[in-house]
């Protein structure tokens, strides 16, 4: 027997409205969580339209359909995430097979791409996709294991139902982060840095991995459920977490190397998950709040390089010490409702209306600014003034090679700033 979607029946209205205004084809993703038993698909997002002519409309581009998978897979808190894809077409649902099944191999390659944590022996690997006419309003739904190359399509139950939304527990923690990676002598543009800053966040996600994780101030065991006596019904089940991390300097010896420069990233992030489910058990609690974690400070790192990007072009031999600061973390909840949430992330110089711009176009939620949760992480501040900070890279303290295992043939150095919950990342050339 194959798989069990259960859908918010919210998906089936807004699938039947872009049935109702636009030309076919249209394509889309699916949004929710997998579990062992059966999968709860939260959310709908049709692709948003190229500026092309209106011939180019007709086909599907794989590679547009999986850039925005990427993007709305970086809006995703723990818990929420891709699980396939949907097509609106008058063809029939054996002709779009070999597309959707092109589609949704291409938004597990792009997305899983970006994932730093080592996969799990119960994750789910099958991904849904969906045909709906939209004349007849038929839905056809089958699943393909996305990790078997020479997968098959499989037929797969989809049922709607009313407060797929509700039904959810938060776990949610700060953790402060504070990370030194030494670059070596060859890293000399944004695109090497990128690369080299991955290799060296994987060795951090690990770290994660290992952390010991308190629910409520305890250490539950892996099959306990977390509950503190919240259980009545329309109740929101809310957690509090905290993360204790320790560096396995067994596992990841001192290594003499040449050095370049380093990179430091400092500062605090919010992590939540959810897990829908009567019973959440504490594992999955802990693991879905971790990849959250890795997956948002990842995420930042890299739109932070992104944007650095034209900043080098135009600021060529500059200071030797920099100051950047990533985006902050801003909350959008899917339903008002609903404890589910999505998030997107805010420059300094960017608005809220920047932001329900981005929620509108990537995920077609129409949002207003006062829905936002922008409290949850401050915006980081630079205390000392610029002429201080100068001085001070003249006498700064060599950084602790101990707090990422690395002893740097050429030590560089960073100004320490005060910062308040937002991340920093440091540049600082030798």
């Amino acid at each position: 027997m194959g798989r069990s979607y259960i859908v918010e029946d919210a998906v089936e209205g807004y699938l039947s409205k872009i049935c109702s205004q636009v030309a076919d084809p249209v394509t889309g993703l699916l949004i929710g969580q997998s579990s062992v038993q059966r999968d709860f698909v939260v959310m709908a997002t049709r692709t948003p339209q190229k500026d092309e002519s209106a011939d180019a409309e007709k086909s599907v581009d794989k590679e547009w359909v999986s850039e925005h998978a990427r993007q709305v897979s970086r809006m995703l808190p723990g818990g929420l995430s891709v699980l396939g894809v949907f097509i609106i077409s008058e063809s029939d649902a054996k002709d779009t097979l070999t597309t959707l099944r092109q589609l949704v191999f291409s938004v597990e390659d792009l997305i899983s791409s970006e994932q730093l944590w080592m996969p799990a022996e119960d994750d789910v690997t099958d991904c849904v996709t969906l045909h709906v006419n939209p004349k007849t309003r038929k839905t056809v739904c089958r699943t393909f294991d996305v990790k078997d190359p020479k997968s098959v399509a499989k037929p797969a139950d989809w049922k709607y139902q009313s407060g797929v939304c509700s039904s959810w527990a938060t776990v949610s923690c700060w953790l402060s982060i504070d990370l030194v990676v030494p670059l070596t002598d060859n890293t000399t543009c944004t695109r090497n840095m990128d690369d080299y800053l991955k290799e060296e966040l994987k060795v951090w996600a690990q770290q994660v991995e290992r952390g010991v994780c308190l629910i409520d101030g305890k250490k539950l065991p892996e099959e306990s459920e977390i509950k503190t006596g919240q259980a009545k019904k329309n109740v929101r089940q809310t957690y509090t977490a905290q993360l204790l991390i320790t560096p396995n300097k067994l596992m990841v010896p001192d290594v003499v190397q040449g050095c370049g420069g380093c990179v430091s990233i400092r500062g605090a992030i919010h992590s939540r998950a959810f897990l829908h489910s009567n019973k959440p058990k504490a594992k999955l609690a802990e693991k879905l709040l971790k990849r959250d974690i890795v997956s948002t400070v990842a995420t930042r790192v890299q739109m932070l390089l992104e944007d650095l990007q034209t900043h080098n072009e135009e600021n060529k031999g500059g200071r030797q010490t920099e100051q950047f600061f990533p985006p902050h973390r801003v909350f959008c909840p899917v339903k008002p409702t609903s404890p589910l949430s999505v998030c997107d992330y805010q420059f300094r110089d960017e608005g809220l209306s920047e932001m329900t711009d981005r929620f509108k176009e990537m995920l077609d939620i129409d949002a207003a600014e006062e829905d936002l949760d922008a409290t949850q992480e401050m915006i980081a501040e630079v205390i000392e003034s610029e002429a201080s900070a100068e001085a001070s890279t003249e006498t700064a303290e060599p950084l602790d090679p101990e707090r990422n295992n690395y002893i740097g043939v050429a030590m560089a150095t960073v100004v320490v700033l005060l910062a308040s919950a937002a991340s920093m990342l440091y540049l600082s050339d030798v």
